[in-house]
């Protein structure tokens, strides 16, 4: 019953707000433009565990007029199951829909949900808080123009607020709301949202995020959600949604950069048709233009171009289409089609930062497949330059990167490929590398300039004696870590093994000085011959563990 009065009530305040017929709920909203007066924005909620995050999309979408009748039975009789809020509806149903994300009251998997007002139209990825499940958080983010961070307003700042922001950084979110919730439960005190605003700010100022706004809530009681709310009356700026609807995102203009087209398809439907099909990443084209493909170099003209509606006379970014050529040249799929004045650099090698998702750590030297836009290639991890403190984002030396580490790598691959700073271009600066075994994904990855592993800051510069104190720190790692147990370990063990050797030789043969000679000896020459053993392995072919071969 009190469900059902909340309900009555909310929709007399939304009928009262706004008439019925704009609200614009579901999918039922016109078709979006980028452009036009209903744009279109994609965000994602993000933070740590318990945050609201869900909470918040779920009513976000209520106050919308997003939830339809239906929804709202099924909503009610929900809440009332798993009595999470007494007799308060549980708006995190309504985008947690697996039953072990209602069992355990946490989100594991990625929710999207499509809502409209009369002025924007909304992609929101609710995603999930716990450690565990990082990697499907930056899966949402990597089609982002906006994160709503949440932080608890009893809290304050915690781990996972601090990495989510720096992911989010990493792949290109520039506009954050920091919205900090669960303020009903701290008395709507202005002085914890201030402290918490200051905290974040010094927190992420070396992220380069464009703008960062703080707009208190209450996200289970909708304060501040839809319309200012009367008891923080202390805050002066816009609710939550207004703001999402009014806050300007700048993109690149189509056609600004030079034209790209990473070949997905050859469309070969008969003998007398070859056509090249793919989804441009940059820049527009024209029929009779001269393009180059790569990494071969070969140059042609546009002969035909064709799009979803039938030929075309120019495609523009994010256009699908199909390309035929003038002249007969080796393209393939995993080739790139790009204006013959563009600058692609090709090369077999990566400099790029990974967010390390796999359960067993990455070493260098590990080999691993990698994907980049509809490329493809054997890569094995050539240095690993550092890892990154994700407490004040400083570069740390390292000598493995472990599950939700973030590290500057250098990849080596088994052919060219075409690559851009993820800066530049999101298609062809981010890849996924792909554990060749299990065929898990282990790391996402972002190309870096040429360069990036020897600026400031990045492990890379001071004099003689701060070099070698950072190679001694790589080579033995840092006090109380595994790192340093796992050397301390290893030099024990050889000290007592070399002991051992050498007191065995005495007692064979009487003659210190010889035993001494052989212990010694064999304290150093089995290091070599192990690297030496290692690196003639780290040359074996990558194919030999593809497909079952050699296995």
């Amino acid at each position: 019953m009190g469900f059902a009065i909340a309900r009555n009530l909310a929709k007399k305040n939304l009928k009262a707000l706004r008439p019925a017929q704009n609200l614009l709920p579901a999918n039922d909203a016109p078709a979006a433009s980028e452009t036009g007066r209903h744009s279109l924005l994609r965000f994602i909620t993000c933070g740590s565990v318990d945050d609201g995050k869900s909470t918040l999309i779920g009513r976000m979408l209520y106050e919308a007029g997003a939830v339809f009748d239906d929804q709202l039975d099924a909503l009610d009789s929900d809440s009332r199951k798993f009595g999470t809020q007494g007799t308060q509806p549980d708006f995190a149903l309504l985008v947690d829909g697996l039953s072990a994300e209602r069992e355990q009251g946490i989100t594991i998997d990625v929710a999207y949900r499509y809502f409209a007002t009369e002025t924007r139209s909304f992609i929101v990825a609710d995603t999930p808080g716990h450690e565990q499940y990082t990697r499907n958080m930056a899966t949402g983010a990597s089609t982002a123009d906006l994160a709503i961070i949440l932080v608890d307003a009893r809290k304050g700042l915690l781990p996972q607020t601090r990495r989510h922001s720096f992911i989010v950084s990493l792949v290109g979110v520039r506009h954050v709301v920091v919205a900090i919730n669960k303020m009903d439960l701290v008395g709507y005190d202005e002085a914890v949202f201030a402290k918490i605003a200051a905290d974040y700010r010094a927190a992420v100022k070396s992220l380069g995020f464009a703008s960062i706004s703080f707009i208190p809530v209450s996200a289970r009681d909708g304060e501040n959600v839809m319309r200012p709310s009367s008891l923080m009356a202390w805050y002066d700026g816009p609710a939550l949604l207004p703001y999402l609807e009014s806050v300007a995102i700048t993109r690149a203009a189509p056609g600004s950069e030079g034209f790209v087209l990473p070949v997905q398809w050859v469309n070969r439907p008969d003998l007398d048709f070859r056509g090249y099909a793919g989804t441009p990443v940059a820049g527009r084209a024209r029929v009779g233009d001269p393009v180059v493909a790569l990494p071969s170099g070969r140059t042609s003209r546009i002969a035909r171009l064709i799009g979803a509606a039938g030929e075309a006379s120019q495609i523009a970014a994010g256009q699908a289409a199909t390309i035929t050529l003038e002249d007969d040249i080796d393209v393939s799929r995993g080739d790139v089609i790009a204006a013959a004045d563009t600058e692609l650099p090709v090369s077999r090698g990566l400099t790029a930062r990974l967010l390390w998702t796999g359960e067993r750590a990455m070493l260098e030297g590990g080999q691993f497949l990698l994907k980049l836009a509809t490329q493809s290639a054997s890569a094995t991890v050539e240095t690993l330059h550092h890892s990154i403190d994700i407490e004040g984002f400083r570069p740390l030396p390292a000598q493995a990167l472990r599950m939700n580490g973030i590290g500057l790598v250098t990849l080596r691959l088994d052919r060219p490929l075409v690559s851009l700073p993820y800066v530049r271009s999101h298609e062809l600066g981010g890849f996924i590398l792909i554990d060749r075994i299990s065929n898990e994904t282990v790391a996402f990855g972002f190309v870096e300039a040429d360069g990036d592993a020897k600026q400031p800051g990045a492990i890379g510069e001071g004099g003689v004696v701060a070099r070698l104190r950072r190679n001694l720190i790589r080579i033995v790692g840092r006090r109380g870590t595994p790192d340093r147990r796992a050397w301390l370990a290893a030099v024990s063990w050889r000290v007592l093994s070399t002991a051992g050797l050498f007191a065995a030789a005495f007692a064979l043969t009487m003659n210190a000085p010889a035993s001494l000679a052989l212990a010694l000896g064999d304290i150093l020459l089995r290091p070599g011959l192990r690297a030496l053993h290692m690196r003639l392995w780290r040359k074996a072919p990558a194919g030999t563990l593809q497909d079952g071969a050699g296995i």
